[in-house]
């Protein structure tokens, strides 16, 4: 019989709603099934997927919290007299964030009627390719048929099971945001760029924050410039353990949670009590409940994501797969967003633009913000060798800084270009004040396949951060001192 739905979506996060609305505008009979299994804690939320509840939103406006405290004290040396203690209350930034969140929540709802998209409130799973059993809540069962359906259920965080108390214990970025109370002094174990964030927020708004690090910080980013980033860190008050991993996580009468933890460098055993303990183990994607065996869907077998052809096409036709869940794909939001726009205007619109994930720009938010664009200096080396690529650099010092006596000293650029012909722009990195609203810009231009002499012909705004990317002259080869001195 025929379909209810030419297209079914399962997932109301960012690549998923972009894919449904998309598709609406082309006047197809459309669904979204979307549900939020709560957290091993109990934390639930509503439409929108994890940048809206429990991602991007809160992390970004937390950040500005700790932002505005840093400002606070740079504004007595501008002339502002502020009182002292400077004091923060965790409960009325976590309502006025979650208030945020929920009126988005509740965008996301009106804009599926307004394009008369039928949500399902359930949890979906395949019964065959073009059938889906929808569940809610309360056990209802609901079967639904469509010609076309996409996979976009994104990721949930791990939990390191292995660990005793890890679970029993511990909390998750699911559920920091919604705490209705501070997590107090916070442990924050593995280095994501999450936990990375999340440290350097709690830590801005004067909590007692620890990270513990067992390798390397910021995995496939730019490893000197993760470096700078914790080492910033540390200065601004982040407390650091490296090379070691915790063994288990115990409950004390006081309510307070003991962790011992193993150094591997001295080979010792050791224990600190905290109020939170929230871990940061990277993501796992939300397939459990969908039941792909059924229809013989090709994951892979490690990560458990669904593998996915440059259309986003799975191993079995007219199912298709965007955002977070895919294998090989960036994690982020607004890829996803565009694959799903674009997956959309294949299936019903007479396009056969695929999605480009090259030189896709991103930011971290840590204290001093993070941006980059384009290839490490790590990868360059490995794509091109390391005589075939120009790395330019700066350290520079923010003129905001001056007046406020802010140590400057991880605050740095650098450019990797190819060495020959052009010198085109391989990767662009920036690490200071509004990483991401200077890298945004610049993105264009290396998305265009900029050069080296073409970016030295730009004049830059006089004086912005952003102004001494024009101006970078000085290579990592010269071994010149790339600090920046006056104007």
């Amino acid at each position: 019989g025929k379909n209810e739905y030419d297209l079914l979506v399962i997932g109301g996060g960012s690549g998923g709603l972009a894919c449904a609305k998309e598709a609406a505008q082309f006047g197809r009979k459309v669904a979204v099934l979307d549900y939020v299994e709560p957290s091993p804690q109990g934390t639930k939320w509503g439409l929108g997927g994890t940048c809206v509840n429990v991602g991007c939103i809160p992390k970004k406006l937390m950040h500005q919290a700790a932002l505005l405290g840093s400002a606070l004290k740079d504004a007595q040396h501008y002339g502002w007299n502020i009182a002292q203690p400077l004091h923060h209350t965790w409960s009325v930034m976590a309502q006025a964030v979650q208030n945020y969140v929920k009126s988005l929540n509740w965008g996301h709802r009106v804009q599926l009627q307004d394009k008369k998209v039928k949500y399902f409130n359930m949890k979906g799973s395949f019964c065959d390719p073009h059938t889906i059993r929808g569940l809610t809540k309360a056990g209802k069962e609901t079967i639904i048929t469509a010609e076309n359906i996409v996979i976009a259920t994104g990721g949930r965080p791990k939990y390191p099971t292995h660990i005793a108390g890890a679970l029993e214990y511990g909390i998750t970025s699911d559920d920091l945001f919604w705490l209705k109370e501070s997590p107090g002094k916070t442990l924050t174990p593995f280095v994501f760029n999450v936990s990375l964030e999340c440290a350097g927020f709690l830590t801005g708004i004067g909590l007692d924050t620890t990270v513990m690090m067992r390798s390397i910080p910021l995995r496939g980013f730019d490893q000197q410039i993760a470096s700078l980033v914790t080492e910033h860190m540390e200065s601004y008050g982040t407390k650091f353990l490296k090379r070691c991993f915790p063994t288990k996580v115990e409950k004390l009468e006081s309510n307070r949670l003991q962790v011992t933890w193993k150094n591997t460098d001295l080979g010792t055993e050791e224990t600190d009590s905290f109020d939170t303990v929230m871990w940061a183990v990277g993501r796992a994607p939300d397939t459990e409940t969908l039941n792909l065996k059924t229809v013989g869907m090709k994951t892979n077998s490690e990560t458990g994501k669904i593998i996915v052809d440059a259309s986003e096409a799975t191993s079995v036709p007219h199912i298709y797969a965007v955002g977070d869940i895919t294998e090989g794909r960036p994690e982020l939001t607004p890829t996803a967003i565009a694959a799903g726009k674009l997956l959309a205007r294949r299936l019903f619109g007479q396009s056969s633009e695929l999605m480009d994930y090259d030189n896709v720009p991103t930011t971290v938010f840590t204290p001093l913000e993070y941006g980059c664009v384009g290839l490490s200096e790590e990868a360059a080396v490995q794509c091109y060798g390391s005589n075939n690529i120009e790395v330019y650099h700066a350290y520079y010092k923010p003129l905001e800084f001056t007046v406020a006596e802010r140590d400057a000293s991880q605050c740095y650029m650098k450019m990797v270009c190819l060495r020959e012909g052009e010198q085109r722009i391989l990767g662009l990195h920036f690490i200071g004040p509004n990483a991401g609203e200077v890298i945004q810009g610049f993105a264009l231009g290396i998305k265009c396949g900029a050069t080296y002499p073409q970016l030295m012909k730009i004049i830059g705004i006089h004086p912005t951060c952003a102004e001494e990317i024009t101006k970078l002259h000085i290579t990592k080869r010269s071994g010149l001192d790339a600090t920046v001195t006056g104007c």
